[in-house]
C-alpha cells in the first residue's frame, strides 16, 4: 500500500523506545520512490513491520512516526480522530476563564511538525514538515467543523520548513481577513495578541501556568520582568499584588503592546513602567535591586553551532540578575532553546550563582503547560525549561 524503508540492523531501537524520529543514516534500503512528505512503512532488518510515518529524503530526520498500526489508512478520518482526541484533552485541562491555548503540539499530539494555537475564535497554525504540508487540506477540513473558527491564519516560516524543502507561507486561509489583533482571555485576564506580526504565533501560550505561579508569589514584591515582550508576566504580577513591576524589552512595538495590556486590566503603566531597553545593558548599569526577577529571553541557540555563544549569554544574564536580587528574593529563569538541554541550563545558572557569590535554593523546575504535551520517549519536544530559585544571601 505504501512505499517501504528498511532500517539497518539494530537501528529500530529508538522507535521501539518511543522516539518518533529515524535519521537518514539508519536507513538501509528503500522500496518504491517516496518523495518528500510521502507516507512510508518502516521495517526492521528482519522485515518486521514497525510503523507508518512521513518520509523526507532531504533532511537528516528521514522518517517521522505516525502510527504503529501498519495497516492504517492515513485519510481524513485518521486526522479527524487525532484532532478530536487533542480537543477533548484541552477541554479537560483548560479552564472556563481561558480562551487561548495550544490545540496541537506537533509530535506530542501525533501531528509531526504541526502547531495549532487557539486565540478566542481565531486559529493560528504553523507547518514545519513536508508530510503535514501534504495533509494540510485534510487537517483544515477537520479543524473547521470541530472548532468552528471565524478565521484561520497560517504562519509557516520556521527554519525547519526550509530544511524540509518548503517555502515560507503566511496569510488567512479561512474566514474573515479582519484586524491582525485578537483579544483573548487567560485566567480571567485580558490580552491583545497580534497573530500576524507577533512572535511565535502571537503569544507565549506555553508560559500560562508559570505566569499563574509567579503571579501568586508576587504579592508586595518589587519585580523586574526582563525580555517582557507584551508584559503577560507583568500583568499577572500586578494582579497578584506587587508593589511595582518594571518591564524591559528592546522592541518598541512590544513595549507599546505591553502598556496596552496593563491598561486593559486596569493597571497603570506609570505605577508599573515599561522600558524600551537592552536587558543586558540595563542590568549592568542599574543601581536598583528587586525581590523577584523574571528572565524569559528569546532562544539564544537556534542552531547547534550556537550553543557555546548562547551559554555565555545565558550565564551573563543570570549573573547580572542574581547580583540585583535581594536576599530572600526569587529568580525565575527560562530557556526556550532546543539545543540547551535542561542539564546544561542547570550548570549555566549554577556557574552564574557561583560567580555572583550567591547561594540559591531550588523551589521548582518549570516547564510548558499541559496543553503542550510531549511524548515520553521524545525529550527533544520539551524545549521550554525553567528554574524557580531563591537567593539565600
Amino acid at each position: 500500500m505504501y512505499p517501504e524503508i528498511t532500517l539497518k540492523k539494530g537501528r529500530e531501537a529508538a522507535l521501539l523506545r518511543g522516539h518518533p524520529w529515524v535519521f537518514s543514516g539508519a536507513i538501509a534500503a528503500i522500496k518504491g520512490t517516496p518523495g518528500a512528505g510521502d507516507i512510508v512503512l518502516a521495517k526492521d532488518s528482519a522485515g518486521n513491520r514497525l510503523a507508518l510515518g512521513f518520509y523526507n529524503p532531504l533532511t537528516d530526520i528521514a522518517f517521522r512516526f505516525l502510527t504503529p498500526k501498519c495497516e492504517e489508512n492515513i485519510s481524513q478520518y485518521f486526522w479527524q480522530a487525532r484532532l478530536h482526541a487533542a480537543y477533548k484533552l484541552r477541554q479537560k485541562i483548560i479552564g472556563e476563564q481561558t480562551n487561548a491555548y495550544r490545540l496541537i503540539n506537533a509530535e506530542g499530539d501525533g501531528f509531526p511538525g504541526l502547531i495549532v494555537d487557539v486565540y478566542n475564535s481565531t486559529l493560528v497554525f504553523s507547518i514545519a514538515t513536508a508530510g503535514i504540508e501534504k495533509q494540510k487540506n485534510h487537517i483544515l477540513n477537520a479543524l473547521i467543523p470541530q472548532l468552528k473558527p471565524t478565521r484561520i491564519y497560517e504562519q509557516s516560516e520556521s527554519r525547519s520548513r526550509v530544511l524540509e524543502g518548503l517555502e515560507t507561507r503566511n496569510g488567512v486561509v479561512f474566514g474573515e481577513n479582519k484586524d491582525d489583533v485578537v483579544e483573548i482571555l487567560e485566567n480571567g485576564l485580558k490580552f491583545e495578541v497580534d497573530v500576524v506580526t507577533g512572535q511565535k504565533t502571537g503569544f507565549f501560550l506555553d508560559q500560562r501556568v508559570n505566569r499563574e505561579k509567579l503571579g501568586a508569589l508576587s504579592r508586595d514584591a518589587h519585580v523586574l520582568n526582563c525580555f517582557s515582550y507584551t508584559a503577560a508576566f507583568s500583568v499577572y504580577c500586578a494582579e497578584g499584588g506587587v508593589k511595582r513591576v518594571v518591564s524591559l524589552d528592546i522592541s518598541k512595538p512590544a513595549c507599546v503592546a505591553a502598556r496596552k495590556n496593563l491598561h486593559l486590566n486596569w493597571f497603570s503603566a506609570e505605577n508599573h513602567p515599561v522600558i524600551e531597553t537592552d536587558v543586558f545593558t540595563y542590568l549592568r548599569n542599574t543601581q536598583e535591586n528587586y525581590s523577584m526577577i523574571i528572565l524569559d529571553p528569546p532562544a539564544f541557540a537556534k542552531e547547534k553551532r550556537d550553543v557555546a555563544k548562547a551559554s555565555r549569554g545565558y550565564k551573563e544574564i543570570n549573573l547580572q540578575a542574581i547580583k540585583h536580587l535581594t536576599a530572600g528574593g526569587m529568580l525565575a529563569t527560562f530557556s526556550c532553546s532546543n539545543f540547551i538541554d535542561e542539564a546544561l541550563f542547570y550548570k549555566i545558572v549554577l556557574a552564574a550563582a557561583r560567580d555572583a557569590g550567591a547561594d540559591l535554593q531550588l523551589l521548582a523546575r518549570l516547564e510548558a503547560g499541559p496543553d503542550h504535551p510531549v511524548l515520553l520517549g521524545h525529550p527533544e519536544g520539551r524545549y521550554l525549561k525553567g528554574l524557580l530559585l531563591v537567593k539565600k544571601n
